[in-house]
């Protein structure tokens, strides 16, 4: 098997950067479920699950759907973060796959914060 060399590493980055960054012009949007230990117990499989057939059934392919580990509010779990380009990120939280269509709908899709469901917006508090 061939070495890998530095310029090899450099262009593996920047094809990922290009299919998961906002800023990179991957996709319009981000929906990242939280899916740490506490996340998992409180339902954040079903959401991810949930998010899934929607993309599938819908054919959304502008849209980033990725998880990551816990976002540090276990108590509000499960949560999501959804990132719009150039817009500030809103964190969701207490979800259910029912609520998770309609920010998915709403926000995602329509461009307007679901706020009943929204913990905060960046740094700000939303409701």
């Amino acid at each position: 098997m061939p070495r890998i060399k530095v310029e090899d590493l450099d262009t593996i980055e920047e094809r990922v950067r290009k299919s998961t960054f906002l800023s990179e012009g991957a996709a319009r949007a981000k929906v990242t479920v939280h899916m740490g230990t506490c996340g998992i117990a409180a339902g954040a499989k079903q959401i991810m699950k949930a998010l899934a057939e929607e993309f599938e059934q819908r054919n959304i392919r502008d849209v980033i759907l990725t998880t990551s580990g816990c976002a540090g509010l276990c108590s509000r779990e499960p949560m999501c973060t959804v990132e719009l380009s150039g817009e500030a990120p809103v964190q969701y939280v207490e979800l259910t796959p029912d609520k998770m269509r309609r920010i998915l709908q709403e926000h995602v899709l329509s461009g307007k914060i679901v706020r009943e469901y929204a913990l905060a917006r960046g740094c700000e508090r939303v409701y």
